[in-house]
């Protein structure tokens, strides 16, 4: 099928990710550039009649609920379309939840589409200050450079692509083509935001979150709520989005996130943000630093963690302000320390880039 398509493009070099590998591949390094969480937004799309495209940026994974009807026939937790498209695909444009972002790779998540999967995707992107311009080129060529290009899927399963070079572009807009119809459960689109930062290089910014920059790069334990949540914008919606986790039974435990700041900085202060959980909020938490200078990231028992907020006692469902010990000296790396675990809705890390 895919040599009958006739909207070609370019044949980005790509290596295909099994889908139990999908997250341990990107999510150590990478953030979901278009995630609802991180503010992501559709735009504009080609058709929806059977399910919203606004569910393909539901960070969560898809549901089911089997005998579930709508006006419209089957109700299905993604991104829908009608039979019989008459154009060469159906398509749905989107704006990254950042200022712009590099791409490292892509997942394409059908679950429980089957017989009404799409057969083949790809992915378009475009750096632009103008959405109103990106939606009218809606199906056609437009301003749209190739970041992945036609590839296979199947019925319900994760489907994932590596691209062999990073993108150097950066890209504001993305629009994802699936031929010639069907349905998509969910659409990630992992890589690095690239901030904008002000002039003022006095500034005091959130160098923690995502859309500054920052990523959440290892924990020691997701059980309930992942990590990645911490760096999200806003105070959240409930205890789903934010990081929990299991309950420990060893005397002496502590759980840690380890985040790589957006850019170098000089630290001021900390918040340390339990909404939403009021019964199981950690008894204490501290946070220590690193400047690190080595490839790869920093590993919880590495020399040279400073200790630059003292375990602090936490409350429930609260924004906990803590100073940071170690002002004057740069850090790239912070390591948020539950005691002895529980959970945490977001952390903030204010400072001053060190540049």
């Amino acid at each position: 099928m895919a040599d009958e398509i006739s909207y070609r493009l370019e044949n980005i070099k790509a290596t295909s990710i099994a889908a139990d590998k999908i997250d341990e591949t990107f999510r150590s390094s990478c953030i979901d550039l278009v995630s609802a969480g991180l503010e992501g937004k559709v735009l504009a799309f080609s058709d929806q009649w059977f399910a919203d495209a606004s569910n393909l940026l539901t960070p969560t994974a898809p549901i089911r609920q089997p005998g579930k009807m709508v006006y419209t026939g089957a109700w299905y937790d993604g991104w829908e379309t009608r039979r019989h498209n008459p154009e060469p695909f159906d398509w749905v444009v989107i704006r990254l939840g950042v200022a712009s972002g590099t791409v490292e790779g892509v997942e394409v998540d059908t679950a429980f589409f089957s017989g009404n999967h799409a057969p083949h995707i790809s992915v378009e992107g475009c750096f632009s200050s103008n959405d109103e311009e990106v939606v009218s080129w809606k199906g056609g060529r437009g301003g749209w450079e190739t970041i992945l290009g036609i590839q296979e899927c199947g019925p319900s399963q994760r489907f994932g692509w590596k691209l062999a070079e990073p993108t150097t572009k950066r890209f504001t807009h993305v629009r994802l083509n699936m031929y010639p119809d069907g349905g998509i459960a969910r659409f990630r689109l992992f890589g690095h935001a690239v901030p904008v930062f002000p002039e003022d290089k006095e500034a005091i910014l959130d160098l923690a979150a995502a859309q500054n920059g920052g990523v959440a790069v290892s924990c020691s334990d997701q059980h309930f709520g992942t990590k990645d949540n911490l760096l999200l914008p806003g105070r959240g919606k409930d205890m789903g989005d934010g990081w929990e986790t299991a309950r420990s039974r060893t005397k002496g435990h502590v759980d840690w996130t380890i985040v790589r700041l957006g850019a170098p900085a000089y630290i001021q202060s900390f918040i340390v943000d339990t909404a939403f959980f009021r019964g199981n909020f950690p008894q204490k938490v501290k946070i220590e630093a690193i400047e690190w200078k080595s490839a790869g990231e920093p590993q919880s028992d590495d020399k040279g963690w400073i200790e630059v907020a003292e375990p602090s006692k936490c409350g429930p469902d609260q924004e906990h302000n803590l100073g940071c010990s170690s002002q004057d000296k740069p850090f790239t790396h912070v390591k948020l320390v539950m005691i002895p675990d529980g959970g945490v809705k977001r952390l903030r890390v204010h400072g001053k880039r060190a540049l």
